[in-house]
């Protein structure tokens, strides 16, 4: 790709971009958040046309006019946001759009036994192809996305963030596969923003900024991770957690006995005002279904939770929200945004009432204040009308947290707070997080990234299989000890209970 352009109204998304891919090598592409790296993919894939520049593909220049002729010609990607199916099988998403036919009729039994196979080789034979796609995880759905791609037969595959809703096991099987497929000369070009990913799985990198490319071919095993740094953000930048001022106050939320179904039982915990309290866990460890349970996104079986001592009602968002709760969300397209709309209405909805008039929003109050919390996230571009659905992931992450940072609440639950949030943003919600607890507000943080839970956590509760095995101190953890809790469940009593202050 030569000096791809691409433009949309008011912004230039990609400004002379190159990149170049050889066979069976594992390309990184990096960047911050709205640098232009889903964008470029886009074009690649076929979703977009360039304005300007070239795409070389096997020595002929083509143009893709759509994704059906990019993938014809042998380019699959998986995009940080899944184009599946909700409603559709697991086996009818694998084969779409490739689906085995005889005399002109599809074959649902050659389809199952297509994404059989491919699941097998991910290391999930679990997932039953006959099963509907929206019951699974959105872990469960990334390995049916990449499964899609490696139906296709593909010679390049793009993997736009892929191990963002992954835990480590199966971030392993993923780069096994990737090996596998560069062995046989397939080509991967590879986004992510887990900077110690790119130094395992890669082989050369591409650093975009501002919609430019501002170095090319690195080779992603020996370049420092401080100059690649500098490259993305165009400074020096310590990736490094701040402080905790360690001054916590009276307990704000108390978790008593909670249990939801089979997804988790017997969960109690504190947590105080300043205080930041981690969950850490295996993806479908009951991690995201014990925040959602304590918002009222979910229904409790069992147990209580209070908040300054106040019961709340089971099963209740706006009690959760008027008790001074807040909650973003492990999805924030799908769970807490609406993507229509402009961001100003995104950040001012738990607070409506604040600024209708007459029983009609839009006023210059409404679009003040957003602008104001926007602006403190750095959201960029920094117009509060702009819809949200033109915003980057990552500035998207920030929008959900200027909801929050705008309504003022007492206890703030954080599910993946920078799931593909590139390292500049991170540090911004790192010292967002220790100045929200410094300020008073209690928060529960989960994080498949076990050293961020023990960056910014006090104290860390380990939890497997739906139950909290260990509660301690983050101090006195290392990442090792909490990978073999979380894969051992140690620290438990024959009869399944958690030791001695598993629950504090």
């Amino acid at each position: 790709m030569r000096g791809i352009v691409k433009t949309f109204p008011g912004v230039r998304a990609l400004d002379g971009v190159d990149l170049d891919v050889a066979a069976g090598e594992v390309h990184c592409l990096l960047g911050q958040n709205g640098a232009g790296k889903s964008t470029l993919i886009k074009v690649l894939a076929g979703a977009h046309r360039p304005d300007a520049g070239a795409i070389t593909w096997d020595g002929d220049t083509v143009t893709f006019g759509s994704p059906h002729a990019a993938d014809a010609a042998g380019i699959a990607t998986i995009h940080q946001e899944l184009d599946l199916v909700p409603g559709l099988s697991v086996a009818e998403n694998v084969v779409l759009g490739h689906e085995p036919a005889r005399l002109g009729f599809t074959r649902p039994r050659d389809a199952e036994k297509i994404a059989r196979r491919l699941l097998t080789r991910l290391g999930h034979p679990e997932i039953p192809p006959r099963r509907e796609l929206g019951d699974l995880s959105a872990a469960g759905q990334q390995i049916v996305s990449m499964a899609r791609a490696l139906a296709r037969d593909a010679r390049l595959i793009v993997m736009d963030e892929p191990s963002a809703v992954l835990d480590p096991e199966e971030v392993r099987n993923l780069f096994r596969v990737i090996r596998e497929l560069t062995a046989d000369g397939v080509a991967v070009v590879y986004i992510s923003h887990r900077l110690e990913e790119i130094r395992e799985i890669g082989d050369r990198v591409t650093v975009l900024k501002d919609g430019r490319t501002v170095a090319r071919n690195l080779p992603a095993r020996t370049t420092p991770t401080a100059d690649v740094i500098r490259l993305m953000t165009g400074r020096s930048l310590e990736y490094v957690f701040p402080p905790s001022t360690g001054e916590v106050g009276e307990v704000v939320l108390e978790v008593d006995g909670l249990g939801r179904g089979t997804e988790f039982s017997g969960v109690s915990f504190t947590v105080r005002a300043g205080e930041v309290v981690g969950l850490a866990g295996l993806v479908g460890s009951g991690r995201s279904e014990i925040l959602e349970t304590v918002y009222g996104a979910r229904r409790a079986d069992a147990g209580e939770i209070r908040v300054r001592g106040r019961a709340l009602p089971r099963g209740s968002v706006p009690a959760a929200v008027r008790a001074g709760l807040g909650l973003c969300p492990e999805e924030r397209k799908t769970q807490a945004l609406l993507l229509d709309e402009p961001v100003m209405r995104n950040v001012s909805l738990p607070a409506l009432r604040r600024f209708a008039r007459g029983g009609f929003l839009g006023g210059e109050a409404e679009l003040a204040d957003a602008g104001v919390v926007t602006a403190q996230l750095d959201v960029r571009p920094a117009d509060p009308r702009r819809p949200a659905r033109t915003l980057s992931g990552g500035n998207q992450q920030k929008v959900v947290l200027a909801r929050w940072l705008l309504h003022g609440c007492t206890v703030l639950l954080l599910d993946e707070p920078t799931r593909g949030v590139d390292v500049g943003a991170r540090s911004e919600i790192y010292a967002l997080v220790r100045r929200l607890a410094g300020e008073g507000v209690a928060v529960v943080l989960v994080s498949s990234e076990v050293p961020e839970v023990l960056g910014l956590a006090d104290r860390v509760l380990v939890v497997r299989e739906g139950r909290i095995v260990h509660a301690g101190p983050a101090a006195e953890l290392d990442e090792h000890r909490v990978l073999d809790l979380v894969m051992e469940g140690a620290d438990m009593t024959a009869d399944g209970r958690p030791t001695a202050g598993a629950g504090s």
